[in-house]
């Protein structure tokens, strides 16, 4: 296989072709096609030919508060999951990677939410963040705090209705990264714990040298893909708060498909796709860069 790849002979480009025409058909051909809307002035319904109208667009949204509110909100929403999702996953699957009986049960509750749509827990958590003192959560911190605690309309409150939607989305995506970790935690040869056992390292010392260098792949991989995820949040915020209150929750993909769909704006929802397509790009080619440096530093 390698001589394959490296002569460049047919049967490796053969190999190839089948990601490649994919990445083509599925990120190539729709990117070229929303920035080429994004030129103009389409419409649902608009009469044709439509009229090429350059950047307009692109001023058009970065002046418009809803949609630089959506972009904060997004990295808002990204920096508190990302972290937080991580580090929740990575304490899992330490936890969970022992040899003891009824673990394996265990690992399947914790991954069952990644199973059901998005739509569905959406659903469901909206009976927990249910408003008044007959609400779950109300119920429970009412309980809990000896009826000291308020009770709040999460999702109706401009403060609590974005970290309402965090937590959910946490909650959901969990069990997929501890998943990721605990493969990458199991895959770590057990002769090294021994070696620094001898050596004299304890259990925080063999975390901080064994473990975490040993896991540095599978947390970059976790780290990107949950960064993307958290950019492409849509869902839980269309179902639960439909971008309000007061655009307390409104996301770029959510502006996006209100514009289109909505609106029918097509051309405004084109250059929105754009601009959310070129931030994930970015922040990926800057996590590349940043591990790369790591790399040639160590």
């Amino acid at each position: 296989m390698t001589r394959l790849l490296n002569d460049n002979t047919p049967a490796a480009w053969l190999m190839v072709l089948p990601a490649a025409v994919g990445l083509g058909a599925f990120v190539a051909v729709p990117f070229v096609l929303a920035l080429v809307l994004s030129l103009t002035d389409l419409r649902l319904g608009s009469p044709l030919p439509v009229e090429f109208v350059g950047l307009r667009q692109y001023v058009r949204i970065f002046t418009d508060p809803s949609f630089q509110r959506a972009l904060v909100n997004n990295a808002v929403f990204a920096a508190v999951v990302v972290p937080v999702q991580t580090g929740l996953a990575l304490a899992l699957a330490l936890l969970l990677n022992r040899a003891m009986r009824g673990m394996v049960v265990f690992r399947t509750l914790f991954f069952m939410p990644v199973v059901f749509p998005m739509a569905l827990v959406a659903v469901v958590w909206e009976l927990i963040y249910a408003p008044g003192p007959g609400g779950t959560l109300n119920s429970f911190l009412g309980a809990v705090t000896f009826g000291w605690w308020e009770p709040r309309a999460f999702l109706h409150d401009t403060f609590w209705a974005l970290p309402a939607i965090m937590a959910l989305s946490v909650w959901q995506g969990l069990g997929f990264q501890m998943v990721i970790l605990l493969a990458g935690l199991q895959a770590i040869p057990e002769q090294l714990y021994e070696a620094a056992a001898i050596d004299g390292a304890g259990k925080l010392s063999r975390f901080w040298h064994v473990t975490l260098p040993q896991l540095r792949n599978p947390l970059v991989f976790v780290v990107l893909l949950t960064g993307i995820l958290a950019f492409r949040v849509f869902d839980q915020v269309q179902i639960l708060t439909r971008g309000g209150p007061h655009d307390a929750t409104t996301t770029v993909m959510f502006e996006a498909v209100t514009a289109a769909f909505t609106r029918q704006q097509v051309a405004r929802a084109s250059a929105m796709t754009v601009v959310f397509f070129v931030i994930v790009l970015a922040i990926t080619l800057a996590q590349r860069m940043l591990i790369r440096e790591e790399r040639e530093v160590a």
